[in-house]
């Protein structure tokens, strides 16, 4: 959970008169989640964010499902996406129910054209290629590969890119993403135990108040349906902001695992949570140290959640044949576990370089038409020995 958080010019108390240099007065936002009950934060603007020009209409964007119930195990090729100049037509959902969107993107160009929000859910960026900088309203964050981009929902933002080479992995949450709470005491504070802290959390560094007049087209998100509304001011007029409900960065280098004599569970790599699905970071790490130990994960039965696992990098030690950016995804009720050869073959190792993102949904996920054209036939057999 993100901690208390300040930038820019404020005043010294909430909902009081606070005036610019010509007397007029700078128009306060209350930016929050869950009604007036869950985090948020005081944007101060130079001019009103309600005054909108036109509206220039609206286009339905709903996933298209392909398989509505699915019992097979599956592997999708996440780079076989073609890379695609506009950054909301190169997402590609590709595993949807109705808690979370797991989509993949390629987008060559930056948002220079026009802004987004999205006004259904959170969003996770996961930054597998490119660099550049996230732009809100709130300030500016720069990103590399490896980080995550966590960006609340109906944050207006724009993604600037360095390059045109960019491979994202995106996680749309309709539940609020937090990080997981028995890492936190009950102030809110990360505990020392935990994998991460509050130091390897970039919230906006850089706030650059932009005092213009014009047309500005910024396209929401709502319900599946994007529509297209056109501003009559640059919506990062923000002067200063304080509170909790911001976007931020945390680089998946950042997180320091947790290891033990014999193998671990899947949630010592939690990184999030919602209360529908969590999201997990499988790090470079020690293998067990028992003088018995076998690295290799055990098999298992996910019963009660589908398991989606991103590769990233590394060489993956229970999987044969595994590419960077390869997608699998093992439903509920189906017990699943190292490839053949690999649970003898990692007796002795000492280390792993591998480096995934793995989402477990509590809910079964759909395939879309796009997902079906990534799969990899023969993944379901490929335990035969």
């Amino acid at each position: 959970m993100p901690f208390y958080h300040k930038l820019g010019t404020i005043p010294s108390k909430r909902h009081i008169q606070f005036r610019q240099a010509d007397g007029s007065l700078y128009q306060e936002q209350l930016f929050g989640t869950i009604g007036f009950d869950g985090m948020s934060s005081l944007l101060y603007h130079i001019h009103p964010p309600t005054v909108v020009n036109e509206i220039l209409g609206e286009k339905n964007i709903a996933p298209e499902i392909a398989i509505e119930k699915n019992m097979v195990m599956r592997s999708l090729q996440g780079f076989n996406v073609p890379p695609t100049d506009d950054y909301l037509e190169s997402r590609v959902p590709v595993l949807v129910n109705n808690d979370v969107y797991i989509e993949l993107a390629s987008p060559k160009k930056s948002m220079t054209d026009y802004f987004y929000k999205n006004a259904d859910a959170d969003e996770v960026i996961f930054i597998h290629r490119g660099s550049g900088v996230l732009k809100t309203q709130l300030g500016n964050i720069d990103f590399s590969y490896g980080d995550y981009l966590v960006v609340p929902r109906g944050m207006i933002y724009q993604l600037h890119f360095e390059s045109e080479d960019n491979r994202l992995f995106i996680v749309q949450s309709f539940h609020p993403v937090y990080t997981p709470k028995r890492y936190r005491n009950w102030f809110g504070q990360l505990l020392e135990h935990a994998p991460f802290c509050e130091r390897d959390i970039r919230p906006p560094h850089v706030l650059e108040p932009i005092d213009e007049k014009g047309d500005f087209l910024i396209r929401i998100k709502k319900e599946d349906v994007l529509y297209s509304y056109v501003y009559a001011y640059h919506p990062f007029d923000v002067v200063g902001w304080d509170g909790y409900n911001y976007p931020y960065a945390f680089s998946i280098h950042e997180f320091e695992p947790i290891t033990g004599r014999v193998h671990q569970p899947p949630p010592v790599h939690q990184t999030f949570e919602t209360s529908a699905f969590v999201i997990c970071s499988f790090v470079p790490r020690l293998y067990d140290y028992h003088p018995l130990s076998i690295p290799a994960p055990y098999n298992h039965s996910n019963i009660d959640s589908d398991e989606v696992l991103y590769y990233v990098d590394g060489d993956f030690m229970s999987r044969n044949h595994v590419e960077k950016g390869q997608i699998t995804l093992h439903p509920a009720g189906i017990p699943h576990g190292p490839h053949p050869g690999a649970y003898e073959r990692s007796i002795g190792k000492k280390d792993t370089q591998e480096l995934a993102v793995m989402v477990d949904t509590f809910k079964p996920l759909k395939l879309t038409k796009q997902a079906l054209g990534l799969e990899l036939k023969e993944y379901k057999t490929s335990w035969k020995l």
